[in-house]
């Protein structure tokens, strides 16, 4: 009978099934799942039940009589000894050197450990170190864009390959008035995007690897709206597109009014940006979900002018326009 000295422990760590357990032997060991296998760590002696990790064009191999697209095994090393790919803490980056996990909930863009950032997600870095009972663990916070480097796929890992799928691209602006226009001090400016699947969604996109498969869905959940004259506009929809039977009325939806004329600033016109913010949900087909932020953002000019009156001569002569300094 198979004499388990620690009893089978299931974990979720970052999104990732893991089991692991201590036998006497490694032909002691129960068949593994489609998609996993066993990892002995070499100083504990404890397996961990690991995913099998489709990884790029290095890690194929090409020798005589064997399959161009057989995998080798995931190879984690920590200063050149070997680590376990997968634990507790997350999963082994050979280039951090520790296990990373995401943060979740993510903190606010408030944490100074975005630094700044408002897209990506933070991870947790963690590792061991000092010895016997001086052991105790390090995390560092670190940002990424997208997904990290770890050897064993995970959950979150394919959710950032499936948005890399998608190509989001900016938002595609449009204002009334359009950029060769120009408005007017206090009259209204709309502003909206037009939508297509890369740029406003809902966009789906997968990505799997043997055992694990990720399914992401995305789309615009807001447009903030930064008009160069110091404010933001936030539009929860794309905005209404203008037509001149609207007539000199307010957008319904997503709009401003300029208090001053764009004269004075560079090329005599306000820098628009506008910044989606997408709303990324995932699911996979163990069960795992989570949500994923990230932005896209595109600029445009705009002028605004004033009104210009019109001198009128009571003795009937023309009629002069004062002159006019700047743009």
């Amino acid at each position: 009978m198979l004499r388990v000295l620690r009893s089978v422990l299931l974990t979720m760590a970052a999104g990732v099934v893991a089991a692991s357990l201590t036998v006497g032997s490694a032909s002691a060991l129960p068949t593994p799942p489609p998609g996993y296998e066993w990892f002995q760590d070499p100083d504990s002696g404890e397996y961990t039940l690991v995913l099998i990790a489709h990884l790029p064009g290095e890690n194929k191999t090409e020798e005589k009589g064997k399959d161009p697209q057989s995998i080798k095994k995931p190879t984690c090393q920590f200063h050149g000894a070997a680590q376990a790919c997968t634990s507790s803490l997350g999963n082994w980056s050979n280039s951090h050197q520790c296990y990373m996990r995401r943060e979740a909930p993510q903190p606010p863009f408030s944490d100074p450990r975005w630094e700044g950032h408002t897209d990506g997600s933070l991870w947790a870095c963690v590792r061991e170190q000092g010895y016997d009972e001086g052991r105790h663990l390090v995390t560092e916070w670190v940002w990424l864009p997208g997904e990290p480097d770890t050897v064993v796929v995970d959950p979150v890992t394919l959710a950032y390959r499936a948005i890399a799928a998608m190509n989001l691209d900016s938002p595609l602006i449009k204002t009334a008035p359009a950029t060769d226009q120009i408005g007017l001090v206090n009259m209204p400016v709309w502003m909206w995007v037009t939508k297509t699947e890369n740029t406003w969604g809902p966009i789906v996109r997968s990505a799997s690897v043997p055992g694990l498969a990720v399914t992401a869905t995305a789309h615009v959940k807001a447009i903030n709206w930064s008009m160069g004259d110091g404010s933001t506009v936030r539009c929860d929809g794309a905005g209404t597109p203008y037509d001149k039977s609207m007539g000199i009325k307010d957008s319904p939806d997503c709009g401003h009014r300029y208090a001053k004329t764009s004269k004075h600033l560079p090329n005599c016109k306000y820098s628009l940006t506008a910044t989606a913010q997408w709303e990324i949900t995932w699911q996979s087909n163990l069960g795992d979900t989570g949500e994923i932020s990230t932005t896209q953002e595109a600029a445009t000019l705009l002028r605004i002018g004033e009104a210009v009156p019109v001198l009128v001569d009571p003795d009937g002569g023309d009629a002069v326009a004062p002159t006019k300094a700047g743009c």
